[in-house]
């Protein structure tokens, strides 16, 4: 989002900011006063912004209207639309199947379990820093092939990314981008000079596949490298954070988690409801049309809030309460209709892994006197989260 000009329309009255105090205090909050007060807000940085459940899921039902092209960045299948997106949705969704993710859970599980001891040997940590971060990446790295020389870059292209698009700053962020676009392509010429030697993974995969007869050039790799990289490590550390808070906070549903690991996925799904890892998807407006009573015009832009959607009470009941055998069917946290999240398998092995991993090595505490700081936009989730490991 940040890699563009913030949208200006005068004619539009300017509702909200997400840079503002009371946002940056208390998201949650902001975004839950914000879909009561105006379900379809404008902002000067966002444009239209749309944050209740039905709303959001008729937009995601509907891609011939709301287009998901909408950077001039190429961006392989998530900023594309029918016809050119089903070949490369349709290739990318095979890299992502039950059968294709479980070969890795072993790794994954040493990951953690590595990772988790090493946290609970220090005892007062930063969740985020010590145990989120460090799993992402070296999940993803595990994902696909990529050597552990790379981890530490990856983590630190990803620390800049963040910093960059919170500060709009388009130049560094055009410079992080190179940066990765420049470490894919050479992991790319690496498996072409090895030709049959290259390992068998799924970096090499990619440079065997095609797309309607033809390969896919190094532009479109890159692309989805970049979306499996610093797109996916951002979001499941943010969601182990906010899981790590959470359950920090109770302790008798740790309790509970530990004495029935097979609950773990259902806790996930609702703690991730309650406070979602990734905030906002944006929209391109095809043609004239209304939204929440709100009309909008061909060629407006629409910011998706994935956040108050998931604690809209006209969706769920009781919505703030945490109750993990809810009916999730509406549940917005991996998407819906054309562009559901085609990682979801992987990034649910993930985070059970990681959670399990977690309950088994330590309990959870808050530390004394120290508070999760919440992230400021546009990411969401905790930048900090102050616990002890016992």
């Amino acid at each position: 989002m940040a890699s563009e000009a913030p949208i200006v329309t005068p004619q539009c009255p300017q509702d909200w900011d997400p840079r503002s105090d009371d946002v940056i205090r208390d998201p949650l909050a902001a975004y839950d006063g914000l879909r009561a007060r105006c379900p379809m807000a404008w902002s000067g940085l966002l444009g239209w912004t749309l944050t209740d459940n039905a709303g959001i899921r008729a937009v995601l039902q509907d891609p011939e209207t709301f287009s998901n092209s909408v950077s001039r960045h190429l961006s392989v299948p998530n900023g594309m639309d029918p016809p050119q997106h089903t070949p490369f949705r349709r290739l990318v969704e095979r890299y992502f199947e039950p059968a294709e993710v479980a070969g890795l859970e072993p790794e994954l599980d040493g990951i953690a379990r590595e990772l988790a001891e090493a946290a609970r040997g220090a005892g007062d940590v930063d969740l985020v820093s010590d145990f989120c971060e460090p799993f992402a990446v070296r999940a993803q790295c595990a994902f696909l092939g990529w050597p552990r020389s790379v981890e530490a870059r990856l983590a630190e292209w990803a620390r800049r990314n963040e910093a960059a698009t919170r500060e709009q700053d388009r130049q560094a962020l055009a410079e992080i981008a190179a940066e990765l676009d420049a470490l894919v392509v050479a992991l790319l010429d690496e498996r072409r000079a090895l030709g049959d030697d290259a390992p068998p993974d799924r970096t090499t995969r990619l440079l065997h596949e095609q797309v309607d007869g033809r390969r896919l050039t190094d532009a479109e790799i890159v692309s989805i490298l970049r979306n499996w990289t610093m797109g996916e490590v951002g979001t499941l550390a943010a969601s182990l954070g906010i899981i790590g808070a959470f359950l920090a906070g109770h302790p008798a549903e740790q309790e509970r988690l530990r004495a029935d690991p097979a609950a773990v996925p259902d806790a996930i799904e609702e703690i991730l409801r309650l406070h979602g890892p990734l905030l906002a998807n944006r929209r391109r407006v095809t043609r004239d049309t209304t939204i929440a009573g709100q009309p909008v015009a061909a060629g407006d832009r629409v910011t998706l809030l994935w956040v108050p959607a998931n604690r809209d009470p006209a969706a769920f009941s009781d919505p703030l309460a945490y109750r993990p055998e809810r009916d999730q069917s509406r549940n917005l946290l991996w998407g819906e209709g054309l562009h559901v999240c085609p990682g979801a398998p992987l990034a649910r092995l993930e985070l059970q892994i990681a959670v399990r991993a977690l309950l088994d090595v330590a309990g959870l505490a808050p530390q004394p006197q120290a508070t999760p700081q919440p992230a400021a936009y546009p990411a969401s989730g905790f930048a900090f989260v102050p616990l002890r490991l016992e």
